[in-house]
């Protein structure tokens, strides 16, 4: 399983949410660049970006700090957050993003995204299914679209995704461990699927058990970001993959 460090920017800032609420924004660093050098500097491969600016906008809002982030390291770096159009997407790839996530929209307007696979390849598409209580949320998580998470998946297996990154929205940023009941269910019943697990993350110990439950990778974010697992163990578990 590969470790995925995640890199939250609001207002352009390194920050965490609990259970996706705004309001209760942390803020842990000023300069994110300097979060992904770190990471970068012990040898993380991959980085989860997320512009929380524009997952409650209609575009992208902190392009800027991506295109940074990118040029200045050597990571593969997945983006999320404001991917409302084409114009998005061809705007972070052409910041050197290797994949974009898309979540709302994807439930939202399925046609739409359904045409961006096929235009783009499912190698540069993340189906984002972020869930409260079984049910896809979108526009930053603060509204319910009303779509069963299952459903939500099996749709856009059946027109070719093959990586979906799955956040329990009741265990984001709370370290009170990840959905690992969901995530088990989730690959019973979608064989092959490259799951990534998001949310609730607090120890190694997590780490250990997504790993047993046949999880592809995990974004880990304020557990890290609160001293709780250290960067020298992410590398450690990357490692030894």
């Amino acid at each position: 399983m590969t470790i995925i460090p995640a890199i939250d920017i609001l207002d352009g800032m390194c920050v965490r949410l609990t259970k996706g609420d705004y309001s209760t924004g942390k803020v842990y660093f000023e300069d994110p660049l300097a979060v992904a050098l770190r990471f970068n500097e012990y040898g993380i491969t991959r980085i989860h970006v997320v512009d929380l600016n524009g997952a409650d906008s209609d575009h992208i809002v902190n392009r800027e700090i991506l295109k940074r982030i990118c040029r200045e390291t050597t990571m593969t770096v997945d983006f999320g957050g404001g991917i409302k159009s084409e114009r998005d997407i061809d705007s972070a790839l052409e910041c050197g993003a290797s994949m974009v996530t898309v979540g709302s929209l994807a439930a939202a307007s399925p046609e739409t995204v359904h045409e961006w696979i096929g235009r783009y390849g499912a190698d540069k598409i993340i189906l984002g299914a972020d869930s409260r209580n079984g049910k896809i949320a979108i526009k930053g998580w603060r509204e319910n679209s009303g779509l069963d998470i299952f459903d939500f998946i099996s749709d856009y297996r059946s027109h070719g995704i093959s990586r979906v990154i799955c956040t329990d929205i009741n265990r984001d940023g709370t370290l009170e461990g990840p959905a690992i009941d969901l995530y088990k269910e989730i690959l019973l019943r979608f064989p092959g699927l490259k799951l990534t697990a998001s949310g609730g993350v607090s120890s190694i110990d997590d780490l250990k058990k997504l790993t047993e439950a046949g999880l592809d990778s995990a974004i880990v974010g304020k557990a890290y970001y609160e001293g709780r697992i250290t960067i020298e163990e992410l590398k450690a578990i990357n490692d030894n993959r």
